[in-house]
């Protein structure tokens, strides 16, 4: 049995609907669809996830909501109406949707949680309706029902351990079976939402929770890639990768996957395969466990962030002092800030955080509290700061990778401020100004493709 998640792209309109219908019903193994909200139609079209915060937004402002319901219900019966959907069969949306509104919620998070989740199950329970108007069988499956259980976190859930037993409980036939995406149900049964991009977290779940032998992930791309194609012309199509190559990759901006979204199929060890659903006969490429892998690179992608800022200390004899990491920890506890690299020498430490848990008051804080504890002989933020990440199982124990990325980049006077090699020997991350990061991507990419 196969889990095949659809993106919001894949299902932003009538079109793109017949499309996943026949990659659906092509395959009698893809019994699991996982739905996305409706993504744009168009370069100027929103998300029909947007609209829904939009709409949260206009109820907490007790502004009047009934235009934006009406541009929102308008999405679905476009779709639809393209299936020649009996009217009738879309009343329960129109009522559902004004009845968000209607409900209590703990808080207002909450609230706009609930809101936002709507885009997917509102797809979900329509794909479900269309297949069956079409002859197929189909069910749409609420988690609600099957117990997919998540954290209490609003808006940033994660899913708890008792899912998987839960999954193990549900029944099925040979029907498809239609999940939303991006959201579960918390131990109160209040809907809470993965960050943006949750829907692949759900195909993840659900494929390790069915026991999946394949995760197909359909997106607008015909493969990943090794760079990214705005940045390097015509860049080189992966057609196999592993598990935490994949995972290093997003961490530092590679746009495929959410970071932590093949978590839960990396547990259960299920094959990703990434394809196209405008082109879903290509090969698309398959993320497979680092055991199964031959590597034919030495680097498999290179990529970049520039959502980061840094923070430099020095200090004579910094090495020396007892207790100075956990001493800077504390004081990041106390703000409530977590740190992405503390990369350290002799008299120098650099502590580098993702830029948007970071505010000015939170900067001047943390500064006074580092010069209260260390009283360090300087003291300076970075903000211009890019992580640039080198990646590849064909890395490892490979002589002269480094050498070719410091030749690559210094050749075109980059400046680096800070290498670090992780211990699986598989990445290489690199610290430069934002400025330079694109630059750097290109060059490296040159030197080993």
């Amino acid at each position: 049995m196969k889990v095949v998640k659809f993106g919001g792209s894949s299902l932003a309109n009538g079109e793109q609907f017949k499309k996943v219908i026949q990659i659906v019903t092509s395959d009698p193994s893809r019994q699991v669809v996982i739905t996305s909200a409706p993504g744009k139609r168009f370069a100027e079209d929103t998300k029909v996830t947007d609209l829904l915060i939009a709409y949260a937004e206009h109820f907490l402002d007790y502004e009047d909501t009934s235009a934006i319901q009406a541009v929102i219900f308008s999405r679905y019966q476009e779709i639809a109406q393209t299936f020649e959907l009996p009217a009738d069969q879309l009343v329960w949306l129109k009522k559902e949707l004004r009845k968000l509104q209607e409900k209590t919620y703990p808080n207002a998070a909450y609230l706009l949680a609930a809101f936002k989740a709507h885009g997917e199950y509102f797809n979900a329970r329509l794909l479900t309706l269309i297949l069956n108007h079409l002859g197929v069988p189909a069910r749409f499956v609420d988690p609600r029902e099957i117990g997919l259980l998540v954290t209490s976190d609003p808006n940033n859930a994660s899913v708890l351990p008792d899912t998987y037993e839960n999954f193990e409980k549900f029944k099925y036939g040979s029907e498809k079976l239609i999940f939303p995406g991006f959201f579960g149900v918390t131990a109160e049964g209040e809907i809470a939402t993965f960050s943006r991009g949750g829907s692949d977290i759900t195909g993840a779940i659900v494929a390790r929770g069915l026991h999946a032998e394949l995760y197909e992930n359909f997106t607008d791309v015909d493969a990943i890639y090794a760079a990214n194609p705005r940045l390097v012309k015509n860049p080189y199509a992966i057609t196999k990768m592993t598990y935490r190559e994949m995972r290093e990759l997003s961490y530092a901006g590679f746009s495929v996957f959410h970071d932590e979204a093949i978590v839960p199929a990396i547990e259960g060890r299920v094959k990703i395969n990434v394809k196209n659903t405008n082109h879903p006969d290509r090969p698309g490429t398959m993320i497979i466990p680092y055991q199964e892998f031959t590597p034919l690179t030495r680097v498999t992608g290179i990529t970049s962030s520039k959502h980061f800022a840094a923070l430099y200390l020095h200090k004579f004899l910094l090495n020396k002092g007892a207790g100075l990491t956990l001493k800077i920890l504390n004081i990041l506890y106390k703000h409530g800030i977590s740190y992405e690299h503390m990369p350290s020498g002799i008299d120098d430490l650099t502590i580098i955080f993702d830029k948007s848990q970071l505010t000015a008051e939170k900067k001047q804080a943390v500064s006074r509290d580092i010069r209260a504890a260390l009283r360090p002989d300087e003291l300076s933020w970075i903000d211009d700061y890019a992580l640039i990440m080198i990646v590849g199982e064909g890395m490892h124990n490979r002589i002269g990778i480094m050498k070719d990325i410091i030749l690559a980049i210094s050749d075109h006077n980059i400046n680096i401020h800070m290498i670090n090699q992780g211990a699986s020997e598989i990445s290489i991350m690199l610290g430069t100004k934002s400025a330079d990061a694109d630059r750097a991507v290109k060059y490296i990419y040159e030197a080993f493709f």
